[in-house]
C-alpha cells in the first residue's frame, strides 16, 4: 500500500512537472513544489504522535542532513529527466534506483536479507534498460 502511495505521489509529480511550462530558472518549479509539500507536511503534524523536536534532531542531525541532500538530488534529477528526455525515462531512474536503494543501502551497507528471487528481478530490471534503450532507438529512427 505505502508503495503504491509513493508510485501515485511520484506519477503526479511527473505530470505536474511535464504539464508546467519550464522556467528561465530550473528550480523555480521545484523551490514552490517543495513549499506546497512542506505545507502539506506541516497541515498534518496535528494528526500524528508528538515528538520532542529539538532532543530528536540533536540525535538525527546527520542523519536528517544526509537525507536532505538526497532529496535535493532526487527532485534536480528528476526536474531535468522529465523536462529533458521526458517521463517515459522514469524507468531509467527505477532501474538505477533499485541497483543504488535495494543493493546497495539495503543489502550492502544494511545487510537485508537478498535471494535468488532478488537477484533474478535485479537481472531483469536491468534487461529492462536494455530494451528501454533499443526501444528509444527505434522510436527516434522512425
Amino acid at each position: 500500500m505505502f508503495a503504491a502511495i509513493s508510485a501515485i505521489g511520484n506519477a503526479m509529480f511527473a505530470f505536474g512537472q511535464k504539464r508546467a511550462e519550464i522556467a528561465e530558472n530550473p528550480f523555480l518549479f521545484l523551490i514552490l513544489t517543495l513549499a506546497t509539500c512542506i505545507f502539506l507536511f506541516l497541515a498534518t503534524i496535528p494528526f500524528l504522535p508528538g515528538t520532542n523536536t529539538v532532543q530528536y534532531l540533536s540525535r538525527n542531525i546527520i542523519w536528517v542532513f544526509i537525507s536532505g541532500v538526497g532529496f535535493f538530488l532526487t527532485f534536480a534529477g528528476f526536474y531535468f529527466l522529465y523536462t529533458g528526455f521526458g517521463a517515459s525515462y522514469y524507468a531509467i531512474y527505477a532501474v538505477l534506483a533499485i541497483l543504488t536503494t535495494s543493493i546497495f543501502v539495503g543489502v550492502i551497507i544494511f545487510k537485508e536479507s537478498f535471494n535468488i528471487f532478488h537477484t533474478l528481478s535485479v537481472g531483469c530490471a536491468i534487461v529492462t534498460v536494455i530494451l528501454f534503450s533499443l526501444g528509444q532507438k527505434l522510436a527516434q529512427g522512425s
